[in-house]
């Protein structure tokens, strides 16, 4: 490294010395003074990374002065410190790496040289299904079955962890990745061995995860990003970005009574998305932030996505150490962390208010109150006390507006019992994700919830279905040590597993009798969970409706067992003697909460759960894999395939031609999410993806999840595009994925539609409108699109990750200029489309002519090229990131 500002420097640590890259030591320290936290943090990156080539001394000069209120057009190269993995996006991150070994061998290289260079941790928390609910073998049953399922995904994971090296896995039933990152895997601060020397550094991470930015509640800075841009990460390749601006979040007052830490993110999400923060970097600060437990902060910091942040941080103070010394960290490395982010000056005081800020927002946390989001976004927050009129408003819409046509109410027996299941049904009551589910005082509220319901002779509706999915099992410990499990299991929210579970979709069947009623009335039924996600499609394919909602509001609606009801007047129900019961009745006092808080959450509890987290159980440690150089592929395999990524791939690249003759595929709406475009959830027999099973020979029982066969791009490819509430403007009157094929107008699938494209050698684009792409499920968001032969799209506006993700898989990513869309402009669809290729334009925009050969009409007009970097220009003229990295690596 360069270090040209001679910053290199050391720093006593107890009886240690470490290596240390000192702020101190530059230019202009009032300007650094002024650096908000996250941006010291990428300050010190450059700093440590200089080498004149990626990171050169003006990159650091230009940081050093960055202005809050200019719009940066400043790219500088962030390489983290590490990268963090889940299965469903892992498993294909792995075997990219492994194809890129194959691919490796034909460019006469060397395999082994295709290796994670920085560490890679990945945790399996995403295939775990809600098949049993209900008992206290739930879990157990669960878990034989997630093991029978994805036995073929577990022994390719072991195998990659002892084909590369720095890859660990940590193995199922332990908790949610994001849990497991903030209560063990994270650093805070890293002491990496270089030779003889140990040098430290801030912990950063970026994960295949959107939701990894709840690690920024502990102080980390870090952020979800594409599994294209995880891999080429772990690769050495720096990731390159603009730098942010930055927003200050003034937190003030404390929580008012009968308030939770989801109310209190819910309304900074409706604030935030308000704001518009796309792109941006959020900083919380203020007196407020300190009347914040780590695991509300982490809360808060856990639904960056959802207000569309890069990132969500809280800078590390006081608290950060106090949930260090919690959760089980050494003495030493809380020692190092305190001392070494004091040196930085990135040590945060309260009284600290001489950090210079892009934009300030403020929020009194005293006016925060109940609240659910809902029922397709989770920005579209409901005060409680109003839940009742908005769900009938929604429903209402959505019957009009869908032309449902409905019974209204549904006579069905369950249990023996005659019951009758209306429109508004709440049918799925889930505790579940990592938004929630290890955050003490909303986890010991849900069972203070249940304790009381049981007292006062509550049951939960014979239709809802309950589960129960902790974050981590240092969750069950406080619960058990609290006697606050035992409510739970007496209301059917036994535990169910330890993963995402219902946030993803992996929600499982409803029981038979509540399915039948749903279809035979045609019925508008609810689910509420306390998850970050309630997109349409995504929770249940029988549910139009989803609520996000704290773990105590869970339990108080499968109580109530129907969305159209005023918590505040209606009861939840009867006691024995027939006497109304009220949600105040059953809603535990703050002081109550922070004493079950302080008797049963202890230091043991997470020494006790970490201490051989990488070991597994019986079912893990049964899987055979073999250790080998390049993977085994297996070709009747239906779980794991090797990609044809690299197929014909040359030492040097072609830049990509001009795009001609093109057809649209899609012609897609505003707000359409990488739920809508990636393959998630269940696969449908009659698909295209259940057909290429079924001729597989795999069983429908066998079927299991998009998520869970990632890893083959056969199923992936055929499922991109077919989410049951994609609507698709080309093919007016239906839902789902279903195209026109042009220009002859038949209407199909859209991947037969791809395919018949692909005989008839047509490129293909995508027609989108505002925020194409938001949400997760992202690398197969640009991969499966890529596999369909799309070539372009052209949108109003896009989220950051999917943007760079369409660059990362060779798609070139465009904009309508201001004020223009396909309406405006009087696109169809039907058109034919000419775009000219780079060289023929200057870099910023492009021209675009729609050829339609019925009216002869010819449309022409400009759209902004939307490749951000010079580095961005380089991965699309490869044909995409991992191009790129791997010609790099075999020179």
């Amino acid at each position: 490294m360069t270090d040209s500002f001679g910053a290199k420097s050391t720093l006593e640590i107890g009886d240690a010395t470490v290596d240390i890259f000192r702020l101190d030591a530059l230019p202009n320290q009032a300007q650094i003074k002024r650096l908000p936290f996250s941006l010291k943090i990428l300050l010190e990156n450059l700093l440590r990374c200089e080498d004149g080539t990626t990171v050169t001394h003006d990159d650091i000069e230009a940081l050093i002065n960055w202005d809050p209120t200019a719009s940066s057009s400043n790219e500088i190269a962030f390489r983290p410190a590490r990268v963090l993995l889940q299965d469903f996006t892992g498993v294909p991150a792995i075997v990219d790496l492994a194809a890129m070994r194959d691919a490796m061998q034909q460019l006469d290289g060397d395999p082994d040289r295709i290796n994670p260079l920085i560490p890679a941790e990945l945790v399996i928390d995403h295939s775990v299904q809600v098949d049993h609910f209900g008992s206290n073998d739930a879990a157990r049953l669960n878990s034989d079955i997630e093991f029978e399922r994805n036995q073929e995904r577990y022994s390719f994971l072991k195998w990659g962890q002892l084909a590369f090296q720095n890859f660990k896995v940590v193995p199922p039933d332990t908790g949610i990745v994001h849990q497991v990152n903030l209560e063990y895997l994270a650093r805070v601060v890293f002491a990496s061995a270089e030779g003889e020397r140990v040098i430290a550094y801030p912990d950063t991470v970026v994960g295949t995860d959107s939701h990894t930015t709840m690690i920024n509640g502990l102080g980390v800075l870090g952020w979800g990003v594409g599994g294209i841009e995880a891999e080429a990460a772990m690769l050495g390749q720096p990731i390159s970005m603009l730098v942010p601006k930055v927003v200050g979040f003034r937190l003030t007052g404390e929580l008012p009574e009968g308030a939770t830490a989801t109310d209190m993110v819910l309304m900074v999400t409706e604030m935030l998305r308000q704001h518009g923060v796309v792109g941006k970097f959020i900083e919380f600060f203020g007196d407020g932030s300190q009347h914040l437990s780590l695991a509300n902060r982490a809360t808060i910091a856990n639904m960056a996505p959802e207000y569309g942040a890069t990132c969500g941080i809280f800078p590390v103070d006081h608290e950060t150490l106090n949930y260090m010394r919690l959760s089980g960290r050494d003495k030493q490395d809380i020692q190092l962390v305190e001392t070494y982010m004091r040196v930085q000056g990135m040590f945060f005081e309260p009284d600290d208010d001489a950090i210079s800020y892009s934009e300030t927002l403020s929020l009194d946390l005293a006016e925060v109150e109940p609240s659910l989001a809902g029922p397709h976004r989770p920005q579209d927050r409901i005060a409680l006390k109003s839940a009742k009129s908005s769900y009938q408003d929604a429903s209402k819409h959505l019957i009009s507006e869908r032309k449902i046509d409905t019974k209204g109410s549904i006579e069905t027996q369950i249990n023996n019992k005659q019951v009758a299941i209306n429109n508004g049904a709440v049918v799925i009551a889930a505790i579940t994700s990592c938004t929630n589910t290890s955050n003490p005082s909303v986890m010991l509220g849900a069972g203070l919830v249940a304790k009381k319901a049981i007292e006062r002779g509550l049951h939960v509706k014979p239709w809802v279905k309950t589960s129960l999915a902790p974050g981590s099992r240092v969750v069950t410990n406080y619960l058990e040590k609290s006697g606050l499990m035992k409510p739970l299991d007496q209301l059917g929210f036994n535990i169910v597993g330890y993963g995402c579970t219902t946030c993803i979709g992996n929600s499982g069947p409803l029981p038979d009798a509540v399915s039948k009623a749903i279809k035979e009335g045609n019925l508008v039924v609810a689910s509420v969970l306390s998850g970050n996600r309630n997109f349409e499609g995504r929770v249940h394919s029988e549910v139009r409706m989803n609520y996000l909602a704290s773990p105590p509001l869970v339990v108080a609606y499968a109580l109530a067992g129907t969305m159209d009801i005023d918590l505040y007047n209606d009861p939840l129900g009867e006691d024995d003697e027939g006497q109304p019961v009220f949600l105040k009745d059953v809603w535990p006092a703050q002081a109550e909460l922070e004493a079950e808080i302080s008797a049963n959450v202890t230091r043991s509890q997470f020494e006790d759960t970490y201490q051989d987290v990488f070991s597994g159980d019986s079912h893990w440690n049964s899987l055979v894999a073999e250790k080998s150089t390049r993977y085994p592929w297996q070709k009747d395999s239906t779980y794991v395939r090797n990609p044809p990524y690299f197929e014909g791939i040359t030492s040097r690249p072609e830049n990509p031609a001009a795009i001609r003759d093109a057809r649209v595929l899609a012609l897609l709406g505003d707000s359409v999410t990488t739920d809508h475009i990636s393959p998630a959830g269940s696969i449908m027999a009659n698909s295209p993806a259940g057909r290429y099973l079924v001729s597989q020979g795999v069983a429908l029982s066998d079927f299991n999840s998009y998520g869970a066969r990632r890893g083959n791009h056969e199923v992936m490819m055929r499922g991109t595009f077919a989410n049951i509430r994609l609507r698709n403007r080309l093919a007016p009157g239906t839902e789902g994925g279903v195209t026109r094929h042009l220009p002859d107008g038949e209407e199909m699938s859209i991947y037969d539609a791809a395919m018949k494209y692909r005989q008839e050698n047509v490129p293909l684009i995508i027609l989108a409108g505002k925020e194409y792409g938001t949400g997760s499920s992202r690398d197969w968001a640009a991969k499966g699109p890529r596999l369909l032969g799309v070539k372009a799209v052209i949108a109003e506006s896009y989220e950051r990750i999917h943007r760079s993700n369409l660059i990362g898989m060779g798609m070139l990513p465009l904009e309508y200029l201001p004020g223009e869309n396909a309406n405006s402009l009087g696109l169809t669809g039907s058109e034919r489309f000419e775009i000219d290729s780079l060289e023929q334009c200057d870099g910023k925009t492009i021209r675009i002519r729609a050829l339609d050969d019925h009216s002869g009409n010819n449309i022409e007009f400009t759209a902004r090229i939307r490749i951000d970097t010079p580095q961005e220009f380089e991965y699309y003229n490869h044909g995409g990131i991992l191009h790129y990295v791997l010609r790099q690596l075999a020179v």
